[in-house]
C-alpha cells in the first residue's frame, strides 16, 4: 500500500498537517473498522503501521495472530524509534 494513497483514503489528503482533529479521529476509526475486516497480510500490516505512527493502533497480541507478524510489528516500532531518535540529535 502506498502511504500517501492511504493518507488520501482515510484523511482526504496526503498532508497530515492539514486534518483536522475530527477528521483525524474519523479517519482513525475508518482504519480501525477496515483493519479489522482485512484479510491480506501484508495490507492489514501497512495499515497497523499507520495507525501506530497516528497512536492508534491495538496491541500486538490484539492485531496479529501470527508470531511473525508481531515481530515484524516489533522491527517496524524500533526502526520508528530510531528514526525518531535520529531526528531529535539531528
Amino acid at each position: 500500500m502506498d502511504f500517501a494513497m492511504l493518507l488520501l483514503r482515510y484523511f482526504g489528503t496526503p498532508d497530515l498537517a492539514a486534518v483536522a482533529p475530527a477528521a483525524l479521529a474519523e479517519g482513525a476509526e475508518r482504519m480501525r473498522v477496515d483493519f479489522g475486516m482485512e484479510t491480506d497480510r501484508p495490507r492489514r500490516f501497512a495499515l497497523w503501521t499507520l495507525m501506530h505512527m497516528l497512536g492508534v493502533a491495538p496491541d500486538l497480541d490484539v492485531a496479529f495472530k501470527d508470531e511473525a507478524d508481531r515481530e515484524a510489528a516489533r522491527n517496524f516500532m524500533d526502526m520508528a524509534i530510531a528514526l525518531e531518535r535520529d531526528d531529535q540529535d539531528g
